[in-house]
């Protein structure tokens, strides 16, 4: 299992059920979360076969930025 992180634009719990439906629809998505105490808005995703591509379109699709962080 991999763990992919991103700096987010996600700032609120109406944005996280904004992305929810779209990150949990993706194939091989373990486990997600965003730390919306983090100044970047941390999303972290626990992922058995998602690539990091995958999570960025999902949540671009839903309206958010995500920028994978090295």
């Amino acid at each position: 299992m991999a763990t992919l992180t991103f700096k987010t634009n996600i700032k609120c719990g109406n944005c996280v059920a904004a992305v929810t439906p779209h990150l949990n629809a993706l194939d091989g998505v373990e486990t997600w979360e965003v730390d919306l105490k983090d100044p970047n808005r941390t999303l972290t995703v626990e992922t058995d076969g998602a690539d990091a591509g995958a999570v960025k379109k999902a949540v671009e699709t839903a309206g958010y930025k995500a920028e994978p962080v090295a």
